[in-house]
């Protein structure tokens, strides 16, 4: 290879890799992280509505609001539901202590169920919407309802509750705070409250357990700048290195036998086909190291969120 040659592949070199410089994908992890509770979590924890009277226990309407909770206590929710539902009805305005009892199960079922549509309007067309502290479920109520509007991306709402959580019940927006730092992946935040006044270790192992595991999007999207294949390689994923090797040796290898025998648009083709797979790959295996991050976190956070009950359902001292 002459000078002119070498000069003419070294400028050919950096120009792709200035253009692979467009195609970064951002260090910014986006998780979505959900929570499994156990079947059994429930049913340590006790009502918080006074039992039945046996004069109440008389009534139709009792006697449906019986079976709702032996359904609602087995996580039969829909059947729960339906009969709690029944209930509502045959109260009408008898009792609006047991009628306002009623709803709650009806909301806490929906939101058992993870229908958050379904129980927010719940609470808007029934007398919940008008409890203050003195309903013996409000702190859970208030949970509800944050987790709700949390799950519908409702930021104004949900802020709206965590205020009224901060105001009566500071200690469970205090939990609240962590947790919706931990479920939004703000790193940065996470490291500010883990060492801030009220020191809390288990952050700091969550982190050093996240960043033992965590790839370099810039160190993944370089390699396969440099060579095709080679950020999947660094991130695992052996066949994907390989299919990427190979197309593109492939792909080269052709463009330059059409060029070598003065095939120019055939070479010129098949040159833009490779392009496509060069810079395509640089942004895959960007996406790809991103994607690796977000589940090595989704990972640690989960267990951390479950480990200290920092999830909202977890915070409830109630059941059915």
């Amino acid at each position: 290879m002459n000078n002119k040659s070498l000069e003419r592949a070294l400028i050919t070199l950096a120009a792709m890799l200035v253009i692979a410089g467009c195609y970064r994908v951002t260090d910014k992890i986006e998780p979505r992280i959900s929570y499994q509770v156990q079947d059994q979590y429930f049913t340590n924890l006790r009502s918080p509505f006074s039992p039945l009277s046996d004069a109440e226990k008389s009534y139709d309407w009792g006697r449906e609001m019986i079976i709702a909770d032996a359904f609602a206590k087995d996580l039969d929710l829909y059947r729960a539901v339906s009969t709690y539902k029944r209930a509502e009805i045959l109260i009408g305005e008898s009792s609006m202590m047991r009628k306002t009892q009623i709803q709650y199960g009806i909301l806490f079922c929906y939101f058992l169920g993870k229908h958050y549509d379904d129980a927010v309007e719940c609470v808007n067309k029934s007398s919940l919407a008008n409890v203050d502290k003195s309903f013996p479920a409000y702190h859970d109520l208030l949970l509800i309802l944050y987790e709700c509007y949390h799950e519908m991306s409702c930021e104004e709402k949900e802020e709206c509750i965590y205020q009224l959580i901060l105001k009566d019940f500071p200690e469970t927006a205090e939990k609240l705070k962590i947790s919706r730092t931990l479920r939004a992946g703000d790193l940065d935040q996470i490291g500010a409250i883990s060492g801030g006044v009220n020191h809390l270790p288990y952050l700091d192992s969550m982190l050093d357990r996240y960043n033992s595991e965590k790839k370099s999007v810039a160190k993944a999207q370089t390699f396969n700048a440099l060579l095709p294949g080679a950020g999947y390689l660094y991130l695992g994923q052996k066949k994907s290195a390989l299919t990427a090797f190979l197309l593109n040796g492939l792909f080269i290898a052709a463009a330059y036998e059409f060029f070598h025998h003065r095939h120019v648009a055939a070479g010129i083709i098949t040159t833009s086909f490779e392009a496509g797979w060069y810079f395509g790959g640089i942004y895959g295996a960007g996406e790809e190291a991103k994607y690796f991050n977000e589940k090595a976190y989704e990972r640690n956070a989960s267990r951390t969120l479950h480990e200290h009950n920092l999830f909202p359902v977890l915070m409830m001292l109630y059941a059915f």
